[in-house]
């Protein structure tokens, strides 16, 4: 019994056990979760030439929290509510909406919080999300690979040197400090829930 409860991620604890309670109590947290992701995607952080937001924070807890699933599931649903113009993304409405705001330069990094998602929710469903660097590792792992793909398709707009210099290089040290911060959130509630 233990180890079955070892295995699942965080937000397992709140949800029902089967039928349509559990699917409503998902569908909640989904739509709370795109809230969120929004809300941070609009929390900015100026520093030097760009705005830092919180959202690449958001992705890591949603995803830590929600377990792979459910964490792909609400990015994919976020993605949704951009691509149908709500002005979810940092830059909406202000740099366009819809599907044309999405193919733009911040395109790669959008596809990349998905695969973000999977990657950390994938950690979390093994039980990762209990130690502070196993969850670490994983989540440094999935922001390399988000960066990567949000740099790959801004060079392919802009060229690799001004994407370097302008899409990755200002993000570094904010983006690990997310991912440490995150890191660190996630298993301090674990250790709490154990103690109450």
């Amino acid at each position: 019994m233990a180890t079955a409860t070892t295995m699942r991620p965080l937000v397992s604890l709140a949800l029902p056990q089967e039928g349509a309670a559990r699917l409503a109590t998902q569908l909640f947290l989904a739509i709370a979760g795109t809230l969120l992701l929004t809300l941070s995607a609009k929390t900015k952080v100026v520093l030097g030439p760009v705005d830092i937001s919180m959202q690449t924070l958001a992705v890591l807890l949603i995803a830590a929290a929600f377990g792979m699933r459910l964490g792909v599931a609400t990015l994919l649903l976020y993605m949704a509510e951009g691509a149908m113009g709500f002005p979810v993304f940092q830059g909406t409405p202000e740099k366009g909406i819809g599907l044309a705001y999405m193919v733009g330069p911040t395109g790669g990094y959008l596809a990349g919080f998905v695969v973000m998602a999977a990657i950390v929710g994938w950690a979390a469903d093994r039980g990762w999300d209990r130690h502070p660097i196993k969850l670490f590792n994983a989540m440094l792992v999935a922001e390399v690979v988000m960066m990567a793909m949000g740099f790959a398709w801004l060079a392919l707009l802009i060229g690799p040197e001004k994407s370097w210099q302008f899409g990755v290089v200002p993000f570094i040290v904010g983006d690990l400090i997310k991912v440490a911060l995150a890191g660190s959130l996630v298993p301090a509630v674990w250790s709490l829930l154990k103690r109450s």
